[in-house]
């Protein structure tokens, strides 16, 4: 048996080992967003306003996805290298095994559900009856790939945890790029419209599905049996206890989103904007939006197997390391990324497709009011994401919920009463300045409790 010790993870310098994680984690997660930016472009330029707007009605149901495959991916990844830190390698590939069980077969059920209440799920995400049409025809067909994304995504985290960074990133990388080149080829060769769109979706998730499954059938550390794929509780548990932060978070976004979508259509319809603008330039900035976080969860995503892995084999300075080394680059990004939305928003919401003065009027407002704190917005994911990598999820789970629901949600609600439409835009900066403080709170204590266990 390989002593722990002589594992990479413990012994490379940190910022070699962040960025061979932490850099195929980020391009993974891009092009992860990708897909959804795609087709918003395509769709834009195809059919305009109203098929932006579907696009963002049916956003909550691929974060749900995204929940899922965190809770179970990211779940099992931090359970595997945790208890490989530890030396029990035997048991650690049972958090492997239960957690790819749980991504492909939660996949399928929501597939099912969404199948089954398509129309009702739409209305209740905001969808005025004039966008309802497109997003039923997208959705539908994209719900069938619901069992190839979560398994891919979450599966990646997996791949990752075996250290494997490299394959990780070439999974989601297909896929993306498959999806690329469908999209015109079914919206405007074809003339498909959404559904094109929502084919060319699927066929790209089916490919970085069967990757990861020929990944994980030869998994290097230890071989995955049969025995490792059935659940059991303890592991399950275990699993979902280290991705709830993550997952929760998603949920989070999730019922913002919902609410966020019925608040725009609302308060759109007694403003001067009408319900469709401004459903359709929110649409547009939070998939924007999520490129960045993308850059920001890859680098969160890229310190979790270096904190657990050191964290379990009590190598205290070097999970601090990592994260302070994280948290500069995270700076670094934020600021970049803050940059470009203060400076060219008309030019970002001009990429995807023309609209009326209005239209631009709103997202360039949205764009410099809702996401003027975007410098900060690196220090929650990351703190979240490390809580949980060391073994902490009641304090991951806390901050995940911190920024989306303990925060943001009661102010879309309560601010718009008194501000109209604008109040949305006011609730997004005074959230994440918050969310930022709690988070920064919250781990100085716990580095100051590491500091002392070095010193003890």
């Amino acid at each position: 048996m390989e002593n722990k010790n002589t594992n990479l993870l413990g012994v490379k310098p940190i910022k070699k080992l962040l960025q061979q994680f932490a850099v195929p984690s980020i391009i993974a997660m891009l092009v992860s967003a990708l897909y959804n930016i795609v087709d918003q472009f395509f769709i834009g330029r195809s059919i305009g306003e109203l098929g932006n707007a579907a696009t963002n009605v049916t956003f909550p149901l691929s974060t749900s996805c995204i929940a899922t495959a965190l809770l179970f991916g990211i779940g099992g990844a931090a359970a595997f290298n945790l208890t490989l830190g530890a030396g029990d390698r035997e048991r650690a590939i049972y958090y492997v095994g239960n957690a790819a069980t749980l991504l492909f077969s939660c996949g399928v059920l929501l597939c099912l559900f969404v199948q089954i209440f398509l129309t009702p799920l739409l209305k209740f995400f905001g969808s005025p009856e004039n966008v309802l049409v497109y997003a039923s025809n997208y959705t539908r067909i994209i719900s069938f790939g619901f069992p190839f994304l979560i398994f891919a995504t979450g599966g990646g985290h997996l791949i990752r945890a075996d250290g494997s960074p490299r394959y990780a990133m070439l999974c989601n990388l297909v896929g993306a790029v498959i999806n690329t080149i469908l999209d015109p080829i079914f919206i405007f060769g074809f003339k498909w419209g959404m559904a094109g769109a929502g084919l060319a979706t699927i066929i790209g998730q089916i490919s970085s599905s069967y990757l990861a499954f020929r990944y994980l059938r030869r998994y290097k550390t230890v071989r995955i049996e049969k025995k490792h794929l059935v659940p059991k509780w303890q592991y399950v548990k275990r699993n979902m206890a280290l991705g709830a932060s993550s997952a929760f978070n998603q949920l989070a976004m999730m019922i913002v989103q919902v609410v966020m979508n019925k608040s725009l259509t609302y308060y759109g319809a007694l403003s001067a904007y009408g319900a469709s603008i401004p459903l359709a330039c929110v649409g547009i900035i939070t998939k924007v939006n999520q490129v960045y976080f993308s850059i920001v969860i890859g680098l969160s995503q890229g310190v979790q197997p270096i904190a657990s892995f050191n964290y379990g084999a009590k190598k205290y300075d070097r999970v601090k390391s990592v994260y302070y080394l994280a948290m500069k680059c995270g700076l670094a990004v934020s600021v970049i990324a803050c940059a470009l939305f203060q400076i060219i928003p008309r030019q970002i919401v001009g990429l995807f497709g023309s609209g009326s003065t209005e239209y631009y009027q709103f997202g360039v407002r949205y764009f410099r009011i809702f996401l003027f704190f975007t410098f900060l917005n690196f220090i929650q994911p990351i703190t979240s994401t490390f809580f949980t990598a060391i073994g902490k999820p009641r304090k991951g789970i806390f901050l995940s919920l911190t920024r989306q629901l303990l925060f943001l949600l009661p102010l879309i609600l309560i601010f718009p009463l008194y501000m109209g439409i604008n109040g949305i835009m006011y609730a997004g900066p005074i959230a994440d300045f918050i969310a930022a403080a709690v988070s920064v709170g919250m781990v100085a204590f716990d580095l100051k409790h590491l500091g002392r266990v070095v010193n003890h």
